[in-house]
């Protein structure tokens, strides 16, 4: 056991903290944290200190169900961001991770906290600020980070519904994505063109719904992703083959091209069970199980859904993965979605990709689950995954 003597530093204690949560004394790991947040504070290290009022709050909400009892740690910290935010873009050179760190993270507490009042402002200001970023990164011929500055200025102009400033932030998106995947084929990357067609298709849909014109920009994607499958096995890559063409199978699904997405699914479902031997057999669990989750994608777009299920449930015995866990939901909701023509689920879907690229799993797999609780034939395919995960819910 190891003693305090009141002289620990705040790193000190933020590892003793975190040494008794792991032991499973969660209440004595609290008061701990607390400390080291509070030094933290004192000391001016306020992203040290932002993060752990952020990490206390959290685990008080998930521990008690009241965001009340959790709103002063997670207020303090929302304010240390939006600190930390000022003084990243009053740099000369802003690092956009960290950015993008802060402002998802004022958001998250926001939400958290159900404050609608501060989650609406600050969404507002960041897109602005995002604006602002990629029209500067625009002018300096940077088209990468003018994407991602758009991209996230479109995204936080999704949360307030601010129609004008998105379909500008999605002109220009379709602009710049179309100039890289036409240089990116000149290259011959065709992987790369396939991925930046893809994503030009839901700014596409962003303007004019879902219509022919989203539908044959995500069918010009699947027929690359169908040539980038094919390179890949030309050199042996049967691992790159898979995956693009599951891509190419949900690209075409959303194309409404359901013929040509239901031959591809057999042939990959029937590929990918001789990869994942592969894998098995060298005792590669994660590559393993990233092969299955493919495998159930596979399956649920061609309507084998109890098939794509089992492998589901196989895929997270393997590795249990929360990327995973979103991965099979977004393959439903394309499905549905490819079914139905919903252009309201068409924008929900391009959320949870957005927030898929961001790494910010938690927040995609949130928005997933509200977007099939809202549709009653997806709810009831809810509880056949609850069950393959282990959750056993009663049916309302």
């Amino acid at each position: 056991m190891v003693a305090l003597t009141g002289f620990e530093g705040p790193e000190e204690l933020e590892e003793l903290a975190f040494q008794k949560i792991k032991e499973g004394k969660i209440k004595d790991g609290l008061k701990l944290i607390l400390r080291a947040a509070k030094k933290y504070e004192e000391i001016g290290k306020r992203e040290d200190a932002a993060r752990l009022y952020k990490y206390l709050g959290f685990v008080l909400i998930e521990r008690t169900g009241s965001p009340e009892k959790a709103r002063p740690s997670l207020l303090k910290s929302a304010y240390f961001y939006i600190d930390l935010i000022e003084e990243e873009i009053d740099r000369p050179e802003v690092d956009v991770n960290r950015l993008d760190d802060f402002c998802f993270s004022v958001l998250e507490i926001f939400l958290a906290v159900n404050d609608v009042k501060n989650l609406k402002k600050y969404a507002e200001e960041f897109a602005a600020i995002y604006e602002d970023l990629g029209s500067a990164y625009e002018e300096g011929d940077d088209v990468t980070m003018a994407i991602r500055a758009y991209e996230s200025a479109y995204h936080y102009s999704v949360i307030i519904d601010e129609k004008g400033r998105m379909r500008a932030m999605a002109e220009k998106l379709i602009t710049l994505y179309g100039q890289v995947a036409e240089e990116k084929l000149q290259r011959g990357d065709i992987a790369g063109a396939a991925e930046e067609f893809y994503r030009l298709a839901w700014y596409i849909q962003a303007i004019f719904g879902y219509d022919i014109h989203f539908m044959e920009m995500m069918d010009t994607a699947a027929k690359n992703f169908e040539k980038a499958s094919k390179v890949s096995y030309s050199q042996g890559d049967l691992d790159g083959t898979t995956t693009y063409l599951v891509r190419a199978e949900y690209s075409y699904l959303l194309a409404k091209n359901t013929n040509r997405a239901k031959l591809i699914g057999i042939n990959t479902a029937r590929m990918l069970n001789q990869v994942i031997g592969t894998h098995r057999a060298k005792g590669n669990d994660e590559s393993t199980a990233v092969k299955i989750i493919e495998l159930a994608e596979a399956l649920v777009g061609i309507g084998k859904i109890e098939e794509a299920l089992r492998a589901y449930r196989a895929a997270l015995e393997t590795k249990s993965d929360i990327k995973l866990r979103v991965r099979f939901r977004l393959a439903l909701l394309k499905r549905y979605c490819s079914e139905k023509g919903s252009p309201e689920l068409l924008r929900e879907v391009h959320s949870i990709e957005y927030y898929m690229r961001k790494d910010n799993y938690v927040r995609a797999l949130n928005l997933a689950e509200k977007a099939i609780e809202k549709r009653k034939e997806l709810a009831e395919v809810l509880q056949g995954v609850y069950e393959a995960e282990g959750i056993y819910q009663e049916t309302q």
